[in-house]
């Protein structure tokens, strides 16, 4: 272990899907599974004790669902831990449920090996994440009602904003919007990757956003879709 791995708490009822993961994550050298819960009341109080970075979380659980365990969880100011909730079911009610409590991931259980270790990546560097097949589903469910006439960028600049987004930013959160991941929206402003994460950087600040997932629901409500 070294002084950046990433510490993983397991959320699930099923012992064999923790099994698994544990089996997925554990195989990396960056990443170590420090505990595990089945149930959303046990959740809440291993992630006190481990403190870990990352928390995969279960929807349906006995005494407790994910969503109630990540409400708390995202409350609790002694927990740091980025949440992806990770289930079966394909469903907007779950989606929206656990966006509104604090999720900062969904992804779906039939989801690639490869795509649950970026998952729990990505969260640990504090970006969210979305399964691909629900991300335009958030989109279309957090757009403003009325279409904006002005362009997405200006959209944005034109926010009130305790500190305005600049010009650059407002561009940057608007392929923020439309689900870009850095390089791709390096390569869309001439810019590099590093730059990019910077104007993330504050872009999460002006905007109050925990991380990418919230600041792509706040655009949208903006009028950004």
């Amino acid at each position: 272990m070294t002084a950046t791995t990433i510490r993983v708490l397991l959320v699930d009822d099923h012992a064999m899907l923790r099994a698994g993961f544990r089996t997925i994550l554990d195989t990396q050298p960056d990443i170590e599974v420090v505990g595990e819960a089945a149930t959303g009341a046990e959740a809440v109080t291993a992630a006190s004790a481990l403190q870990p970075d990352v928390i995969t979380m279960d929807v349906q659980m006995p005494d407790m669902d994910g969503i109630e365990a990540t409400r708390l969880l995202v409350a609790d100011p002694a927990i740091t831990a980025q949440i992806a909730i990770i289930t079966t079911f394909d469903r907007d009610d779950y989606l929206y449920r656990a966006l509104d409590a604090g999720a900062s991931g969904f992804l779906l259980k039939n989801a690639a090996a490869e795509d649950l270790i970026a998952a729990v990546r990505a969260l640990a560097a504090g970006d969210g994440i979305l399964a691909p097949e629900v991300t335009r589903r958030v989109l279309s469910r957090f757009a403003a009602s009325p279409a904006p006439t002005a362009s997405p960028a200006r959209a944005a600049a034109a926010v009130v904003l305790p500190e305005p987004l600049t010009e650059r930013e407002a561009e940057v959160l608007a392929l923020l919007a439309d689900a870009r991941s850095n390089g791709e929206i390096a390569a869309a402003l001439f810019i590099g990757e590093a730059t990019v994460k910077t104007h993330v950087s504050r872009i999460l600040q002006k905007l109050g956003a925990r991380d990418r997932v919230q600041a792509v629901v706040l655009a949208h409500r903006m009028g950004l879709a």
